[in-house]
């Protein structure tokens, strides 16, 4: 019994000690390991119920999930998702085949047919991947004190909101006592319309044109965060140490970010409501709206000049960035996210060129973590808006996102300033948000990738031609 004892002993510490990034963390960005294979190396035990974790977690760990008591027995499950793109079934433990199918995307070589459908994938990832939010939020900011004296009633209204969304989510006081933070899921991604002024294709490709994976992150106080996204043999990581965002993509390399230092959008869908409060600490209350049937109130914050300009560089300008939020009137939690941005791209003897993002997110399944609550699950729709001077030459794209989460674990034990080092060849030069849009300015791509959607047409589905088909969330 001694000897048994001594080693969960031991295997409690590598646990823990592998819950923090710095474990795999090298000097290059292209390093062996990840974050996440810290979590894939947690150890199963036959006894005592044959396959329940031997590590029982810390006090100071507060998990979401399914994590079953020690004891409790289990039948065998299925590591991973399906390989035809299925749903994993309910009986899934969390933290087990989600871990180790990410840790085989993390590893494994693309194959052909994910080859065939780069350029599509590096679409999908570079615009939805991890955009940062519109403008800087730090740690240290506190939510404006409720005040209606000498105040328009558009600020003061939003501010209440504010203070009842700060409530709803388990309160300040809680959400103060949080140093970091870590998250997993999984999501799948998919082009689903592309538009021109002659034309619209839609894919109608079924499940085969979906792109699964998932991803990790952490955050620490104060603005430190890193996010490692892995989806059809392609990944994407992005971090922040409080004073530059940088990110790495396979086809760019490692950059920094244009702008300040800002947070991750991944992280207001839900899953910060602390940040989150902050980010909408200067909206105001433009008026209310029904959303799926539930009322809604709706705050607008736009992005400063000042900030837009130091986004800006070269011939990209960011004309406009917009973020809108709508709070359940019932329950005070934010529900849906909706943020805009505008750019204008002027080059040496061309014409000018507009990109229009737009990205509306839905949150659902609000459950609490050790009283904060997160919500669960959601998706994306994003709509990328080409047009320029000349007409009859715009270009719509659409793309969809659903993700659910499945871990939560606050305040990490072991977790340091270290962990988000950025890259140590770390370019020198930035990038901004237009790097990752198509930039051929005739549009060969983009007829291009019009021609490569019409050849997933099928003759046999033309009854079905104005059906979109939607990812389910």
């Amino acid at each position: 019994m001694e000897k048994k004892q001594g080693f969960f002993s031991a295997l409690k510490g590598e646990v823990i000690r592998g819950l923090s990034p710095s474990r795999s963390r090298s000097v290059s960005p292209a390093r062996a390991r990840s974050p996440m294979s810290g979590l894939l190396r947690r150890k199963k035990t036959d006894g005592n119920g044959g396959g329940g974790y031997v590590v029982q977690p810390e006090p100071l760990i507060a998990r979401s999930g399914s994590l079953r008591p020690v004891g409790e027995a289990l039948a065998p499950l299925m590591e991973g998702p399906d390989p035809d793109g299925g749903e994993v079934g309910d009986s899934k433990r969390v933290g087990s085949g989600i871990g180790q199918w990410v840790k085989g995307q993390l590893s494994r070589t693309p194959s052909v047919a994910s080859s065939c459908r780069r350029s599509d994938l590096r679409l999908l990832l570079g615009v939805m991947g991890a955009p940062l939010s519109p403008v800087h939020v730090s740690f240290t900011d506190p939510l404006p004190h409720l005040s209606i004296k000498d105040t328009p009633i558009e600020t003061s209204s939003a501010q209440y909101i504010l203070q009842q969304y700060a409530a709803a989510s388990g309160g300040q006081k809680l959400q103060n006592s949080i140093r970091n933070a870590y998250a997993m899921g999984k999501l799948k991604m998919v082009a689903c319309e592309y538009e021109t002024a002659t034309t619209t294709v839609k894919n109608r490709n079924g499940s085969r044109g979906v792109a699964s994976g998932g991803f990790v992150l952490w955050q620490m106080n104060p603005d430190m965060w890193y996010v490692e996204l892995a989806v059809g043999g392609c990944k994407v990581r992005a971090g922040c140490n409080g004073k530059l965002v940088w990110r790495h993509t396979p086809w760019l390399g490692s950059h920094t970010a244009k702008g300040p230092v800002r947070p991750l959008r991944r992280a207001l869908q839900g899953l910060d409501p602390r940040t989150t409060a902050s980010m909408f600490a200067d909206a105001r209350c433009i008026g209310e709206k029904k959303l799926d049937g539930e009322d809604c109130f709706i705050l607008k914050l736009c992005t400063d000049p000042e900030t837009l300009k130091a986004r800006s560089e070269g011939p990209a300008e960011i004309i406009r960035h917009v973020l809108f939020g709508y709070f359940s009137q019932k329950t005070g939690l934010l529900v849906h996210i909706e943020d805009s941005h505008l750019t204008r791209i002027q080059s040496n003897g061309s014409d000018t060129v507009y990109w229009e993002t737009t990205i509306n997110s839905y949150l659902d399944d609000y459950r609490p973590v050790e009283g904060i609550m997160i919500a669960h699950s959601g998706r994306s729709v994003v709509t990328l808006f080409r047009f320029g001077d000349v007409a009859m030459s715009h270009t719509k794209t659409k793309m969809e996102e659903a993700w659910t989460i499945e871990e939560v674990a606050f305040n990490v034990p072991g977790l340091s300033t270290d962990c988000f080092i950025p890259p140590g060849d770390l370019r020198s030069g930035s990038i901004n948000e237009t790097c990752e849009l198509p930039q051929d300015e005739k549009g060969k791509k983009a007829v291009a990738l019009a021609a490569k959607l019409a050849a997933l047409e099928r003759p046999q589905d033309t009854d079905a031609g104005s059906k979109i088909w939607k990812m389910e969330a």
